[in-house]
């Protein structure tokens, strides 16, 4: 098979006078892969347009996300709270990470607390992302406690704290956020 596309290449390339490594190169440098990403999306129910929003800002970067949270696009009617909380554990650990979308009323509901806290249980990156238009939204308890980072809706952001390289904690236009603890150091 590499024979066969180093051939087609070089009846493409012949007048260039490229290398067979140059050629290599060319060939993945011109594969496009998406990257998948298994996330939890915890969220008020009332924010679920901004799911599919996400989705849509990081696919323009190559990112796809595989959201096992439970939304509008797959409700569930269940009633018992043992069940419900069975059920949103195990597809916590499905996930890879844990995003938690912030809006003016996700602080106040008590179930995204409870995520949040399954999340850091389970060892889950624990990353904040502010909606689409959000200003001044209050953090939720427990993403105070066990957030690894917060951004607002800029897709570079948010892939960096996807992959682990971007670990502040922003407000919503990009300014740094002040610590709600304070944090002392000292020598052992």
């Amino acid at each position: 098979m590499l024979f066969e596309n180093m051939y087609y290449i070089g009846l493409y390339y012949r007048s260039m006078r490229v290398t067979v490594l140059d050629k290599c190169n060319i060939m993945r440098r011109t594969k496009v892969m998406a990257t998948n990403k298994n996330v939890f999306v915890s969220h008020y129910g009332k924010d679920d347009e901004h799911i599919q929003k996400l989705k849509d800002l990081l696919s323009t970067k190559g990112y796809v996300l595989k959201n096992s949270s439970i939304d509008g696009t797959k409700p569930n009617n269940a009633s018992n709270d043992e069940y419900i909380k069975k059920l949103l554990r195990d597809r916590i650990s499905w996930a890879g990470k844990f995003i938690c979308l912030i809006g003016p009323e996700t602080h106040e509901r008590e179930w995204v607390d409870w995520e949040i806290e399954q999340a850091h249980k389970q060892g889950k990156d624990i990353i904040g992302v502010y909606i689409q238009g959000a200003s001044d939204c209050d953090v939720p308890e427990n993403f105070e406690k066990y957030g690894d980072a917060l951004v607002g809706w800029t897709s570079d952001k948010i892939i960096g704290a996807l992959e682990g390289k971007f670990v502040n904690f922003e407000n919503p236009d990009g300014t740094t956020r002040a610590s709600k603890w304070k944090v002392g150091r000292g020598n052992c």
